[in-house]
């Protein structure tokens, strides 16, 4: 496979079609008007323009008007809202001059999502459709709807709250769930029920991904009954003054790199990686510090599911899905999605989470339906803007790690696979030490030493580790080695409680072994004792306190030295101190 990234990177082709871009005022953007402001999310919605979903208090935004225009000129607040652009060019809908659609869009800083504008007409026309009072769909209970909580390319979520019975706030018995609507005449139903169901279908009970309980059509609407959770990373940064800490920050790489390598175990690519579709647990819950990422509506296959091979890389620059803010370059460019694109997104979002701001925002352009990719469009100016813009500029100001994750990530072969721990080990010197004041919960990456111990969350058994074969012919002559070394005799015991720890020590001395190795969990001892340790003569102590510095100095006065040590929770350690012969 050739290298993709860095030849796009120094394209010549595309500098050339277009100069430079001149950014517009940085503070100003052109965004949705004031109506659409940060909400809480939950899972399933599909974010556009900040359509989340909302509560009150500090993570409402108001707008602030600069001066007249086509559209409402907004400080750039609204999330970036996702795009799919496709080939095909159609005619517009009744009504509407082209130049008015375009112009609008342009206004709006949106790129749009339907690839035909006779899809946007629908679209416009499905949403004017009510939705129904109550729900029930398969075999799930009777739901009363309730508030909007957002509205997306792709549907519309609401509270539903069970009419009787329920008990918990989690789960298929869950007393509120949200429920996302899509209409049977939208751009994601035309050939049944919309493509995420089969995503869910697939990725159900998947680490990180949400629980979707029923599914099923009522009337004009294809329905998902899904699990409600809390705000989303983009509402905890507006909340935090539009900045966030290192260790915040690191937090969320660790854990999201996990959600990610358990998805592309999967053998998905998530393909809008942002901060609109990571969100947190239910406030006032046990997982209100877990984090879970949704919106599945752009997912996309990297290997075949019988053949488990890659799928082959292909490039249609007239092709862009995603969001334009938090895209690859190779998205840009049209390239095939494949697991790279999900950690370069990742590495923007980090960026944008802890600086506030990437380079390449602010930019306007008109937008061509049948030219998606011309050389004004937005999407080709943040493009030509991304790839030259070197690691060392865009993470100023950032920490060391960072810079490094982006690094990797921006190497990537199409095909390659990433080094899931490698990336999670450049953040673990930011992360704060003490579990209980970690703002987000790193559960799917647990750190033994240098290396990194995995949770089995989820597991199934198509993810278990599987068996090395060795390859080769059978062996057809031995060698052996003959050692002069007198042969090794050695003994273990593990869960030796306080009182039982002389019992077993004296016993291997009586038998010439000494202690070799000792380690502690959950105040319990284990002891390794063996013949060849060259000792002749060994003390230990079991103190109450860590160590025990005059019984250690008082010991080393009689030559004897430290040779093992180990520490419970509780504070005692195990001190052993041995003489060579």
């Amino acid at each position: 496979m050739p290298e993709l990234r860095s030849g796009a990177r120094r394209s010549k082709r595309l500098g050339d079609l277009q100069p430079a871009p001149k950014p517009v005022d940085p503070v100003e953007n052109c965004v949705l008007p004031a109506q659409n402001r940060t909400r809480r999310r939950v899972g399933g919605g599909r974010a556009r323009g900040g359509n989340a979903t909302l509560t009150k208090g500090p993570l409402a935004v108001t707008p602030v008007r600069a001066g007249r225009g086509r559209g409402v000129r907004l400080i750039d607040l609204d999330p970036e809202p996702p795009c799919q652009v496709l080939p095909e060019p159609v005619a517009i809908g009744v009504g509407e001059p082209v130049a008015n659609r375009v112009a609008e869009v342009a206004d709006r800083d949106v790129a749009m999502e339907a690839g035909s504008a006779d899809k946007l007409g629908v679209e416009e026309e499905a949403s004017t459709t009510p939705v129904p009072d109550r729900v029930q769909v398969s075999n799930s209970p009777t739901y009363k709807v309730e508030r909007k909580l957002g509205k997306g390319g792709f549907g519309q979520v609401y509270v539903g709250r069970r009419v009787s019975g329920g008990s918990g706030r989690t789960g298929p018995d869950a007393v509120e769930v949200a429920v996302k609507f899509e209409h049977r005449n939208s751009k994601g139903c035309n050939y049944g029920p919309p493509y995420e169901w089969q995503v869910y279908n697939t990725l159900n009970g998947c680490y990180g991904i949400p629980s979707a309980h029923y599914k099923g059509r009522q009337g004009d609407f294809y329905i998902l009954v899904m699990d409600m959770l809390g705000p989303s990373l983009w509402d905890v940064w507006n909340s935090l003054g539009q900045s966030m800490s290192p260790n915040m920050a690191a937090c969320i790489a660790v854990e999201a790199i996990s959600i990610l390598e358990k998805l592309h175990l999967k053998g998905f690519v998530h393909g809008d990686v942002k901060p609109e579709n990571f969100l947190l647990g239910q406030p006032g819950s046990a997982d209100d510090k877990k984090l879970y990422l949704i919106d599945l509506g752009l997912a996309s296959k990297w290997k075949d599911a019988s053949s488990g091979q890659h799928v082959e890389y292909d490039q249609r620059p007239d092709i862009f899905r995603g969001t334009v803010r938090y895209a690859s370059v190779h998205a840009h460019l049209g390239r095939t999605g494949s697991r790279r694109d999900d950690l370069e997104s990742l590495a923007y979002t980090l960026i944008f989470l802890i600086k506030g701001r990437l380079p390449w925002q602010g930019y306007q352009a008109s937008y061509s339906i049948i030219a998606p990719f011309h050389g004004d469009n937005k999407s080709f100016l943040v493009c030509k803007k991304k790839m030259a813009t070197s690691p060392e500029l865009m993470c100023c100001f950032c920490p060391a790690p960072f810079k490094e994750f982006l690094e990797a990530v921006t190497v990537m072969k199409f095909d390659e696979e990433p080094n899931y721990s490698k990336l999670i080990s450049y953040f673990e010197s930011l992360i704060e030490p003490c579990t209980s004041l970690r703002p987000i919960r790193i559960d799917g990456a647990l750190k033994v030493g240098q290396k990194r111990g995995r949770l089995l969350i989820n597991l199934e058994e198509d993810e278990q580790p599987k068996k090395k074969v060795r390859l080769g012919s059978p062996a057809t002559q031995w060698v052996s080695v003959y050692n002069a070394r007198r042969p090794m005799k050695q003994r273990y015991h593990y869960n030796v409680a306080d009182s039982r720890l002389h019992q077993h020590v004296e016993k291997g001395m009586e038998d010439g072994l000494y202690i070799s190795c000792v380690a502690s969990a959950a105040n319990l001892w284990a002891l390794i004792m063996d013949a060849g340790t060259g000792f002749c003569s060994q003390v230990y102590e079991l103190s109450a306190v860590f160590l025990h510095k005059d019984w250690i100095m008082e010991q080393w006065e009689k030559n004897y030295y430290i040779s093992s040590i180990a520490g419970a929770t509780n504070g005692s350690s195990l001190v052993i101190m041995s003489k060579g012969l």
